[in-house]
């Protein structure tokens, strides 16, 4: 028997290892849990596809929220400033000026 001296060992497969790649969330939450659906959004398209759900505990969320906090914290220190337009919460879905 292996001892692994408290220590979680996580698996990743390759099909999620690859990852699903995402550019909006929406939060939704209940007294018992917190939503989170990761979407993928098309310039110009009025539907977008939910590419994931998750669901947690708030105690976790609220984890989630440090652990976020302290990675942008990092990132920003090393890369600098992340910038977020001040246009509106969803530009991607503005119709494209040009189509071709």
């Amino acid at each position: 028997m292996e001892e692994n001296n408290g220590q979680l060992q996580i698996e990743l497969n390759d099909e999620t290892g690859q990852g699903i790649y995402s550019n909006l969330a929406i939060i939704t939450h209940s007294s018992s849990e917190f939503i989170v659906d990761f979407i993928r959004a098309m310039p110009g398209l009025p539907k977008a596809g939910v590419k994931s759900r998750i669901i947690i505990a708030p105690e976790h969320a609220k984890r989630l929220l440090r652990a976020l906090e302290e990675n942008i914290c990092k990132y920003e220190s090393t890369y600098g400033s992340i910038r977020v337009p001040e246009e509106g919460v969803l530009p991607l879905l503005k119709k494209p000026a040009a189509e071709a």
